[in-house]
C-alpha cells in the first residue's frame, strides 16, 4: 500500500490549544499511523458522513480520507464529550 499524506484543516490547531500537550503528543503519534494505514483497527466511519473516527484516550480524532489523491484530512480533534456537537 502506498503512504497516505496527512494534512490538517485550520481549524485543528484551534483544537490542539485546549488538549494537554502529553496528549497532543500521544494524539499527533496516532495520527501519523493513518499514513500507513487509514482504515486501522478500532476507526469507524462515521454514520452520514464521509468521515471517520479513530479515537486516542478520552479524544476523538475525526478525519477524512481521499483514495484517489492518497490523502487524508484532519477535520476536527476534542474531547469524547464535545466532538460531535
Amino acid at each position: 500500500m502506498a503512504g497516505y499524506r496527512v494534512f490538517f484543516r485550520k481549524s485543528v490547531e484551534k483544537d490542539f490549544s485546549s488538549i494537554p500537550k502529553k496528549d497532543v503528543k500521544k494524539i499527533l503519534n496516532r495520527i501519523k499511523t493513518l499514513e500507513e494505514n487509514p482504515r486501522p483497527p478500532g476507526s469507524e466511519k462515521l454514520t452520514g458522513q464521509e468521515r471517520y473516527r479513530l479515537r486516542q484516550g478520552r479524544y476523538r480524532i475525526v478525519y477524512s480520507i481521499q483514495d484517489d489523491e492518497l490523502t487524508v484530512w484532519v477535520v476536527k480533534i476534542g474531547h469524547r464529550k464535545d466532538i460531535y456537537r
